[in-house]
């Protein structure tokens, strides 16, 4: 038996995920801590609150643009040396990010740490699936996601008191010593792995040319396009039923949270059963008919809540399914790319999201508008989930309907001889 094959069935994966979500759970803190911080940070470091945002900024962007290169270029390496590689750098901008004073060199460490973000959660959710093996791959992916959805429960908060109470350096110095503590523990626990480090850079690149992955990564920048558009101008859209509350305000970015955690989860199983395919479709389906009905509740604060829940539930029911989907195009060689990939896109339709509502804001002056346009965004990534899998309408469509035989344009068949959709 290789090293390989032990990896993926007798060693304790469970408890080796649990390490990624947690290096996954300190890529979220850092991407979201930020925001709560923004006030401190523009006092300290004598510049505008825009200008202090743009740590956010700078951060998504060298996470969407750079995390793709930086996976194919570290194609060959163990994935051990790829995760702690990118946790260190993650832990090392945030210590340059806490020590500098400048505003142009704080600016440079958050896209050290964005790519650092990026190449850890690439290689993490790659490995995870390796570890669990084909099977149990879409609740490995969940495990993998849900530590980036458990830091808008507890990362991004925890770090706000901590920042309040001694200041946003501090915070961010808390988030460097944790990425520290979890690149010390991969690389004790974590199997040396290895995924086809014989494979040249152009078969690792190959999977950009092919146009099944395109149309995955298509309905992954739509969805989350429609998803962040609410989630970004959450104090706004529900500002009748907030009330200028900030205690309300962080109620309903708990329950979105909670919620997210749960629906990720919980997706991730039903990839394993169903197929990841009809899991995107109706979780998106799910997305639009809840900002449908936002429309008519937002000011009414219970019902509010209410329907962020179920938002949380179907939104992050989304990026789990859709990794599952996009690996399932990729050579052992390529499955970092493709991952990489796939959460870049996720970060540039978030990125997007942003600017898209801003242009409605400005130009319309309408709020409730955000509402029904992310819902044909994210109704639009249904419909091309669905459209852009069916079968191909050819003369060979017939002979793939034979038992034993694939359906031409399906996704790879899943164990047991399944189709997974």
């Amino acid at each position: 038996m290789t090293e390989n094959e032990k990896t993926s069935g007798e060693y304790p994966w469970r408890a080796r995920t649990a390490v990624l979500a947690l290096g996954t759970f300190v890529v979220g803190t850092d991407g979201f801590i930020i925001v709560g911080l923004l006030p401190e940070i523009h006092e300290t470091l004598n510049v505008s609150t825009a200008a202090a945002g743009q740590m956010v900024s700078v951060f998504a962007v060298a996470y969407a643009l750079l995390g793709p290169v930086l996976a194919a270029l570290t194609g060959r390496w163990p994935r051990r040396r790829v995760l702690v590689t990118g946790v260190t750098l993650l832990a090392a901008g945030n210590a340059v990010t806490a020590s500098a004073h400048a505003y142009g060199l704080v600016l440079a460490s958050r896209v050290l740490a964005g790519s650092g973000a990026a190449l850890f959660v690439a290689g993490a959710v790659a490995t995870a699936a390796h570890l669990a093996g084909e099977r149990r791959r879409g609740g490995s992916i969940a495990m993998v996601t849900a530590g980036a959805t458990l830091s808008l429960v507890l990362g991004a908060p925890l770090g706000t008191l901590i920042g309040g109470a001694w200041g946003w350096q501090k915070a961010i110095w808390f988030v460097a010593a944790v990425a520290g503590a979890v690149a010390v523990v991969i690389a004790v626990l974590l199997p040396p792995i290895t995924l086809d480090q014989g494979a040249t850079l152009r078969r690792r690149v190959a999977p950009l040319t092919d146009r099944r992955v395109l149309r995955i990564l298509v309905v992954t920048l739509l969805a989350f396009i429609g998803i962040f558009l609410p989630f970004t101008y959450m104090s706004v859209v529900f500002a009748p039923a907030i009330g200028g509350g900030q205690a309300r305000l962080a109620l309903l970015l708990l329950v979105f949270g909670v919620a997210a955690t749960a629906g990720n989860l919980t997706a991730g199983s039903l990839a394993d059963r169903y197929g990841p395919r009809r899991i995107v479709i109706g979780a998106t389906m799910a997305v639009a008919a809840v900002f449908v009905v936002m429309v008519p509740i937002r000011e009414n604060f219970i019902l509010v809540v209410i329907a962020e829940a179920f938002s949380g539930v179907a939104s992050y029911s989304v990026i789990g399914p859709q990794q599952h989907r996009i690996m399932a195009y990729a050579s052992p060689e390529g499955t970092s790319l493709v991952t990489s990939l796939n959460t870049s896109t996720g970060y540039l339709g978030n990125f997007l999201a942003s600017g898209i509502g801003a242009v409605i804001l400005t130009t319309t002056g309408s709020t409730v508008l955000l509402l029904p346009v992310a819902a044909a965004f994210a109704a639009f990534a249904a419909f091309l989930a669905w459209w852009l899998s069916r079968p191909a309408r050819d003369p060979g469509r017939k002979a793939a309907r034979l038992p034993g035989a694939r359906r031409a344009g399906r996704e790879p068949a899943r164990p047991g001889g399944r189709v997974s959709r």
